[in-house]
């Protein structure tokens, strides 16, 4: 009797962009599924969590700071922050340093796949340095997902 095992591989996670990965991202993920990528890069484990998150002014206009409002979780703790900045990123790393939380971006790219926006982050919290990813339809979002993403990893 002959048996076959067929072993079907998941898609590569670099597969899905029309665009090389960011460099020094490129070589950890390389051979990565979507879902190894994702438990690896994305936001699902740590204790810090986004659950809201709005621009509290509506002030028109691009070239002066606005004021965003979020509610962030910490543990078990939930607080609701302020900043006002040039814009959300801005905002958020504000928002984190004031409860203790540093992460400062070395690198930021967005790439396009299907219509989703996945961004990619390498942040530091001045000792250490670790490469994130978020993603939404929505760009900002994705770019906040990563955010946390990273604060989280710099966190463990």
């Amino acid at each position: 009797m002959n048996t076959h095992t067929t072993t079907i591989a998941s898609p590569r996670f670099a597969d899905f962009f029309d665009a090389p990965l960011p460099r020094g991202l490129r070589d950890l993920a390389a051979e990565m599924s979507w879902d190894d990528v994702a438990d690896t890069f994305g936001s699902s484990a740590g204790p810090l969590r986004l659950s809201q998150w709005e621009r509290a002014d509506r002030t028109p206009g691009r070239r002066h700071a606005h004021t965003y409002r979020a509610t962030i979780a910490i543990g078990a703790r939930t607080i609701i922050a302020s900043a006002t900045a040039s814009g959300p990123l801005g905002a958020l790393t504000a928002m984190l340093y004031e409860h203790g939380i540093a992460v400062e971006m070395l690198n930021f790219h967005q790439l396009q796949a299907g219509g989703q926006t996945a961004t990619f982050i390498r942040g530091t919290d001045g000792v250490d340095t670790e490469w994130a990813i978020g993603w939404s339809e929505c760009p900002n979002q994705s770019a906040l997902r990563a955010v946390i993403a990273c604060a989280n990893r710099l966190l463990v």
